[in-house]
């Protein structure tokens, strides 16, 4: 697989853009904004941490 980024400012052309990608979705192109795939990283990074139940977080959020 390989990633392709780019950067658009004109917005009717990042609309064209879209939407000729996603007529290719059923081709194996998948569409991920840089926000995402930054959302995603941070993600990745938590799973290694100890979690507690939310209960637990409201008893002590002083």
């Amino acid at each position: 697989m390989q990633t392709v980024t780019i950067s658009i400012k004109n917005k009717e052309i990042r609309d064209k853009i879209i939407w000729f990608l996603k007529h290719l979705e059923s081709e194996g192109v998948e569409i991920m904004s840089q926000e995402d795939i930054e959302d995603l990283k941070l993600l990745a990074v938590t799973r290694g941490e100890e979690s507690i139940l939310f209960s637990e977080y409201l008893k002590n959020e002083d």
